[in-house]
Order: C-alpha cells, then structure tokens, then sequence
C-alpha cells in the first residue's frame, strides 16, 4: 500500500468498516454494463444498492475473459454485439453517481492497455469509480497501471488463489488497495460452489500478508454459501446469480429479481 491513502481505498474501506461496525460481512455485487439493456442495467444496480449492496462491481466486457463463467460470458456477449461502446459503458457508470457506494469497474487488461493507462485511468476516476479490478494482472508487473491508479485516486484490487505462492500473497498484499479478492475456488464463475475448507486457508494466508479486508468471490451464489463465507471472510462477492437474475425472464421484471437475490445474500452475510 502507498504511504498516503488514495480517495478510492478510503471509500472503499469505510464500506467494509460499516459492514464490521453491524457485525456482518460487506456484500460485493457484480453486474455488467449494460445487461441486458442500458435502462434495465441502471435499475437492476439501483436495485442491488437499495436491497443492502455495500459496494458494487461493474463489469466492462471483454471478448476474451478469463475468468467469466458461461453466464457472464452470455452477458458479456450481448453487450458486445448490441454495440455499447467502452466509453457509453463509463458514461453509464457515471450516470449512477446517485449510488452511495463505492464502484468499481472489472475489466481485462486489454481494454485498459488499448486505451492506454493514462486515459483509463483519467475515464475511471471521471465516471466516479472508486477502482478497478483487472483479474489478469499480476501484481509483480503492475507498476504502469499503479502508478497511473495511483495518480488518479483509484484503488487498485489483486487476486489470490489457492495455488498462490507465499512470494505470490506478498507481493498481492503490497501491490492491492481497497481489498484482496480471495478466488472461492479454481476455474471460472458461476460453475461451482465455493471450496469452503480451502477457500478458508487461503484467506488465513492472505491475512498474513495485508491488513485490508479480504473479500471472496467465485462459487457464492445465494444465501447458504455467502453465510458460510462471511463466517471467514470481510466480504462476499456474488456475480453469476446476479446477472442470470437480471438477464432471466422479462426485463420489466429484472430490477425486483435482482433486488429480490440481493435482500437474500444481504441476510446471508449477517448469518455468520
């Protein structure tokens, strides 16, 4: 972490510190960008905020994700073929300034490093995002993007995994603001469960290595499963069952089943 604390990790850590002060984990939502249109994605992370999401996670597809399960692929997809430009998708972002809660983008590096880093990171902070999350870039070989983050107020959240080296969570936990994101399991969202007893030692290793708060994502997907992680973990991630709320069905009725999952996962997380 940098000696002076940027804006981003500020607003960031005094949601997780008002998640703690209520003795529960901060809930992290994710929705793409204008799924599955530009009006019905406002509602459904208006939606989110109001049914108790402490942060919100805005997902910027990308042809290629890594990461993404088959039903953000979907999402991801449909926004990409409906034509809905990088730059329309910030300028949704900035749209939702309304929100009282940190937002940050979760994109690939391709679409920062096409943009160039200095224009992305001057998009971000305009947009109003507290930071960004880029799954596939090492925190070794991040100091381009850090410094232009940094530059801008912007937190910057790495990844860890169960197969992260020691060397590995150091350089994670010095590189990373805001949170680390502790990878529930391997492989992609929205296909398995959390790996409860696994996922529980890796955030205990994390925890060795930084004083942020240490969040879990992939395979938590209702209520049960963000109760069993907030029983370890300083916050919940959920993504695939949010966007297949959103984009299931009608989408007149895509905000009620987004909030309807989200009043859920928001008990769960107070479960522990």
């Amino acid at each position: 972490m940098t000696a002076t604390r940027l804006a981003g990790d500020l607003a960031i850590q005094a949601a997780f510190d008002r998640a703690r002060d209520e003795d529960r984990a901060a809930l992290i939502v994710y929705l793409t960008a204008g799924y599955p249109d530009v009006a019905t994605s406002k509602a459904c992370f208006a939606a989110a905020v109001r049914a108790g999401a402490d942060v919100l996670e805005v997902g910027i597809p990308f042809s290629d994700p890594m990461m993404d399960g088959p039903v953000i692929q979907a999402a991801n997809q449909h926004v990409i073929e409906s034509g809905l430009t990088v730059a329309r998708q910030l300028d949704l972002v900035a749209s939702l300034h309304h929100l009282d809660v940190p937002k940050l983008v979760m994109t690939y590096v391709t679409i920062a490093d096409t943009r160039g880093y200095p224009r992305f990171a001057d998009e971000c902070a305009e947009a109003g995002l507290a930071g960004v999350i880029l799954p596939d870039l090492p925190a070794p070989e991040a100091d381009p993007w850090l410094r232009e983050a940094r530059r801008r107020g912007l937190a910057t959240v790495f990844l860890a995994s169960s197969v992260s080296t020691d060397e590995r969570l150091a350089a994670i936990g010095r590189a990373s603001t805001g949170w680390v994101y502790a990878t529930g399991l391997m492989g992609v969202t929205g296909v398995n469960a959390v790996a409860g007893d696994v996922t529980e030692r890796l955030v205990a290793r994390v925890r060795e290595h930084t004083e942020l708060p240490v969040a879990v994502g992939i395979g938590v997907r209702d209520r049960r499963s963000a109760a069993e992680v907030a029983r370890y973990a300083d916050g919940v991630i959920v993504g695939s069952s949010i966007v297949r709320a959103a984009g299931e069905g009608d989408p007149a009725g895509a905000p009620e089943r987004v909030g309807e999952l989200v009043r859920e996962l928001r008990a769960g997380v107070a479960d522990r």
